[in-house]
């Protein structure tokens, strides 16, 4: 695991059930989903197929290996996985160096956090190279530390992405409140045992146990964040 900062040591927010907020990345703090299929389609063009629509719900969110492993099969390309995944990450590194416009309300609630001291984690699918780049305009400093899709051996929909920020932030995961976009990233939270908040970016997500479904970012505050924890004693 690689922090972009020192980890944190075991703090709680005072007066507060909630220890620690951790976020994913791409669809919920940067406006980036549509980013990573415009590349895919860039790239599999180059190759000589042509991506149904349909499919961008089936890659949506998911670790690299899992997207482009199923775009290889569904197009039969004659390109490895590594191969491609270079490919991928070249074109996406190289159009968020164009532009990478945030989330609405994504920058107040980093703000808030820190300025209450309260303990966060970027937790993401995406490479190291591709969060290090996206850090830049988010502030590495808004981050106790971040867990890349490429640092760990199983990574979103399983819960070791979320067990490892949790632990290297020192605090219980069910005290851990969650923002995530996708169904494969509020499966991966809520195996690890977190409070989920669900701001869906490009396929429906229902509420559930444990999940809070909000339609953006501007909903979301500390005092929000606190309240579902509020609500689990």
């Amino acid at each position: 695991m690689t922090s972009t900062v020192p980890a944190l040591g075991t703090r709680t927010a005072e007066g507060s059930a909630l220890q620690a907020v951790l976020l994913d990345m791409d669809g919920t703090l940067v406006d980036t989903e549509g980013f990573w299929w415009d590349v895919e389609v860039e790239v599999f063009a180059g190759l000589g197929h042509v991506l149904d629509e349909s499919w961008k719900h089936v890659v949506v969110g998911g670790p690299m290996t899992r997207s482009a492993g199923f775009l290889i099969e569904a197009t039969g390309a004659d390109i490895t996985l590594a191969e491609v995944s270079v490919l991928l990450n070249d074109g996406f590194e190289a159009r968020i160096g164009r532009t990478l416009p945030l989330m609405p309300g994504a920058a107040r609630l980093l703000a808030e956090l820190h300025a209450h001291g309260i303990p966060t984690a970027l937790v993401s699918a995406s490479h190291r190279r591709i969060i290090d780049r996206v850090l830049g305009v988010l502030g590495a400093h808004h981050f106790g530390l971040s867990i890349a899709g490429d640092e760990v051996s199983r990574t979103k929909p399983h819960p070791d992405p979320y067990l490892l920020a949790a632990a290297g932030l020192g605090v219980d995961p069910a005290r851990c409140a969650v923002v995530e976009d996708t169904a494969t990233g509020v499966a991966a939270a809520e195996a690890a045992g977190c409070q989920v908040v669900a701001v869906p970016s490009v396929a429906p997500i229902v509420p559930a146990e444990r999940r809070t479904v909000v339609a953006s970012l501007e909903d979301v505050d500390l005092a929000f964040l606190r309240g579902l924890m509020t609500e689990m004693r």
